[in-house]
């Protein structure tokens, strides 16, 4: 069994553009070091890969972030790194396995994974999840929230 889970919401927002989701992300990289796990949540189009860009402009400057839907990861060099994965095609732990997850746990690093509630099964104990909501065509809702055991 589980042991219980904290949960603690230390930020939100409601954004009306990418680009104040991005800023909102870059205010957000403050609290955020190698080796930490940010679990990302929320529908197609809602924010997610706006909000890893944003952290990307903060940590590897000059780096172009798209969505790895068919890469399942992208690695974005900087100070940390930033490892980007998309998990909406992963549906079991064996194909999460096959794309080499668990070994980005061993390097230095910022891990964002994208449609987190694919793989509940391989989250760490200790991770920020963000959870997106469509209010609008522009506007999203985020919620920062911080796990720990």
């Amino acid at each position: 069994m589980k042991n219980e889970e904290k949960r603690e919401i230390i930020n939100e927002a409601v954004t009306k553009s990418e680009k104040e989701t991005e800023d909102f992300a870059k205010k957000f990289a403050n609290n955020l070091k190698s080796g930490d796990f940010i679990a990302l949540y929320g529908e197609l189009g809602s924010g997610k890969t706006a909000f890893v860009r944003g952290l990307a402009d903060v940590f590897c400057k000059g780096i172009r972030v798209s969505s790895p839907t068919y890469a399942v990861i992208n690695e974005y060099k900087g100070n940390p790194d930033i490892y980007h994965f998309d998990m909406y095609r992963i549906t079991s732990e064996e194909s999460l396995y096959s794309t080499g997850f668990y070994d980005y746990f061993d390097r230095d690093g910022i891990i964002a994974v994208e449609w987190s509630e694919n793989i509940p099964f391989a989250l760490t104990e200790n991770r920020f999840e963000v959870a997106f909501e469509k209010l609008s065509d522009t506007e999203r809702k985020i919620i920062i929230t911080k796990i720990t055991p």
